[in-house]
């Protein structure tokens, strides 16, 4: 199995201006993301993952170009996305557009596919809500088709045509883009990602992450089953970092709250209370607080779930640029390491113990 990886993700979040509180223009927020992403490979971030979503409160519909600037900029973190929503695509233009971004980032691009939380995309691109399982079910198996880059014979869809004798233009020098599968929770998709013989990215957003534990059990157990290989298992989690505590909690519950909220009323949720955020900040998902709190927190996430890959999703709705690089630099220069060195001091006593 790959040593651990530890990345930071963003959907592109509409955020404001820190002087006058007023919504940055999407343009200025695209171009904020590139340098978000340039000092994260600066300060020894693993990966960037750069979400898709086609509504007002994010500025991010087209990942891949974002992705393509990213690359002009950067030297060694691996490009990918927090989400490429498949259902709402076309698995041959997908696979197109990453071999692109991997030859420009001299094969440092990667995908996470998966269904999607919001739907805006379906009615946007002509397609049927009433599809939804369907579409990712063909598109991901076509998906699986590609990869290899040989001649593709596909007709195994009812809503997608079938491809004869097709080639994938261009290809990449290494034969195949790597793919993670984005789960929500669903025991159905897990083992299916397991099937396919892709790595598992679990979103986990709410709630203590330890209960995920069955999930990343039934994964390997369908590995086994299958005869698939070991493969990765990755996780994807809010958070925010700050100097100390008090105040990553105090910076970020004003634009947590009016996301959730916002999200929440379309849902059907009750507003979020300062003590639900409080006792998820404590006991949930929300890895929030000093480099200290945030890295013990994510190192007793990948010793109970036992995965390889954890990324932070750093952009948490109107958190103002400024703030957001001061996270992604306390991240890189101190989490990261924090981490290692946690784990490492934990195998060591294991070690002394056997």
């Amino acid at each position: 199995m790959p040593e651990l990886q530890l990345g930071l993700d963003t959907f592109g979040d509409v955020t404001v201006d820190e002087a006058t509180g007023e919504p940055l223009p999407y343009p200025q927020v695209i171009r904020n993301v590139v340098a978000e992403a340039e000092l994260a490979d600066q300060v020894g971030v693993d990966a960037i993952g750069i979400g898709e979503h086609h509504r007002d409160d994010f500025a991010v519909s087209s990942p891949d170009m974002v992705l393509a600037a990213v690359a002009a900029r950067t030297e060694r973190i691996l490009l990918g996305t927090a989400v490429t929503v498949l259902s709402s695509d076309d698995p041959v233009r997908v696979y197109e557009r990453f071999a692109t971004l991997d030859a420009l980032s001299h094969g440092r691009a990667e995908v996470t596919l998966g269904r999607g939380s919001f739907t805006e995309s379906f009615p946007l691109f002509g397609l049927d809500l009433a599809d939804y399982d369907r579409l990712f079910a063909e598109k991901l198996d076509l998906w699986a088709a590609l990869q290899g880059e040989g001649t593709v014979t596909w007709d195994a869809g009812e809503l997608r045509p079938p491809l004869r004798g097709a080639r994938i233009f261009p290809r990449t020098e290494r034969g195949s883009i790597p793919t993670w599968i984005g789960v929500g929770g669903s025991p159905e998709s897990v083992v299916r990602t397991a099937r396919y013989g892709f790595p598992l990215m679990l979103a986990i957003i709410g709630g203590d992450p330890a209960r995920f534990g069955p999930y990343t059990d039934l994964y390997r157990r369908a590995l086994q089953e299958l005869e698939q290989p070991d493969l990765p298992i990755g996780v994807h989690s809010p958070g925010f970092v700050a100097d100390t505590d008090e105040e990553a909690r105090e910076l970020l519950y004003p634009h947590f709250k009016a996301q959730r909220d916002r999200i929440g009323a379309e849902r059907g949720w009750g507003p979020v209370t300062r003590a639900q955020y409080d006792a998820e900040v404590d006991h949930g998902a929300l890895f929030v607080g000093s480099p200290e709190t945030v890295a013990r927190k994510i190192a007793t996430t990948v010793r109970f779930l036992g995965i390889q890959r954890f990324d932070l999703k750093y952009s948490n709705g109107g958190v103002p640029h400024e703030r957001a690089m001061r996270s992604i630099e306390l991240y890189g220069t101190r989490v990261i390491p924090r981490v290692r060195e946690l784990l490492a001091e934990e195998s060591a006593e294991a070690s002394l113990v056997d």
